[in-house]
């Protein structure tokens, strides 16, 4: 094997690089078996169906790393489509124009951050249990949708939204280019800054950041703030592919997020998760219903081996003795009885570790 490739985990991962392997065989296999498989506009048809659980998946990571969870992704979502939906109706609906457009997309923007803000509020100030908060807060937004549509569609949007929904720039579809951005912002936010930083923290353990001098329950609030926007960006995505709004819309999604999340090396008890392996996650989730499908598979069967597929990963990452053997893998390495024993011992007044005595 070459240097480079032995490299790849170091540079990349090595969740990343398991994931990009699984990739490739997924590629060969379905190219091998669905002679369509392989063609443009199979990929095509993957790039515009995937940003809708793209975006969705991305609003639940979030939340996930910092030992949460937000079940109302769906409801935001919709109900952010309601908004602009309302306001492009009341602008002359298939006549409105591109401005009637902007400010509905930033109400539907501040429609979603509101309610993730009050659901992220009642989680941090209240100490309410995430699933519970967000159990009630979906309950609230579906019914609300439900009432404001007595249970119908809203559609009849102008015509320039299709370019938005289903046109492509150079070639890529324009809903895969909103999520590959929403995607690299996602990836700055939770890497690269404080707050990102924070999340992981208040992920591995709130009461120590606390303790630490973070404000852990402003930097809740704020997560679920910026999840129910990405909600709202993909209710936006969702009114522009489908030209219409239902409450019920991405009802099938929900739980495909936090497989999703979970296939992209997310921890599950929070402190840890990167959006690259969640997107090649998504990616992979998405060839492999295309695959079933043009093998002529029926949909509930993409449904039923993305569930086998989370339980291959929760027994491949379970690190039991009986999985390592299967792997090759063996045990580490024990140290040996006199180097333990040359180990001082911490005492109340020692300096914690790798921290020099004040």
């Amino acid at each position: 094997m070459s240097k480079p490739i032995q490299a790849l985990p170091r540079l990349i991962g090595r969740d990343t690089a398991g994931l990009l392997g699984l990739y490739v065989l997924t590629l060969l296999v379905f190219g091998l078996s669905a002679p369509k498989f392989l063609s443009a506009a199979n990929f095509e048809s993957i790039a515009f169906q995937l940003p809708d659980l793209g975006l969705l998946t991305l609003a639940m990571l979030a939340p996930i790393m910092a030992n949460g969870i937000n079940l109302a992704i769906i409801a935001i979502a919709n109900l952010s489509g309601l908004t602009l939906a309302w306001i492009l109706n009341i602008n002359g609906g298939a006549d409105a124009g591109v401005l009637a457009f902007a400010i509905g997309v930033i109400a539907a923007l501040a429609v979603g951050g509101a309610f993730g803000a009050v659901m992220g509020a009642v989680i941090a100030y209240f100490g309410a249990h995430p699933i519970l908060a967000s159990l009630a807060m979906m309950i609230f937004l579906k019914g609300l949708g439900e009432f404001l549509t007595r249970g119908g569609d809203i559609s009849g949007f102008p015509d320039f939204l299709r370019e938005f929904g289903h046109g492509a720039i150079l070639g890529v579809p324009v809903p895969m280019l909103v999520f590959v951005t929403a995607a690299i912002l996602w990836h700055l936010l939770l890497a690269r800054t404080r707050h990102g930083f924070a999340v992981a923290m208040i992920g591995s353990n709130p009461r120590a950041s606390e303790y630490s001098g973070l404000h852990v329950k402003r930097t809740i609030t704020l997560l679920y703030a910026l999840s129910g926007v990405m909600c709202a960006l993909a209710g936006i995505v969702m009114l522009t592919r489908f030209n219409s709004v239902r409450v019920g819309h991405g009802d099938a999604l929900l739980l495909v997020t936090v497989l999703a999340c979970f296939l992209g090396g997310v921890d599950p008890f929070g402190g840890f998760g990167r959006v690259a392996p969640v997107f090649i996650a998504l990616v992979i989730l998405q060839t492999l219903s295309s695959g079933l499908n043009l093998l002529g598979a029926n949909q509930h069967l993409s449904t039923a081996v993305w569930g086998l597929f989370l339980l291959a990963v929760m027994v491949l990452r379970s690190g039991s003795p009986m999985m390592r053997l299967l792997l090759g893998f063996t045990r580490p390495p024990q140290a040996a009885p006199e180097a333990r024993e040359q180990s001082p011992a911490l005492t109340p007044d020692s300096p914690a570790p790798g921290h020099p005595r004040s």
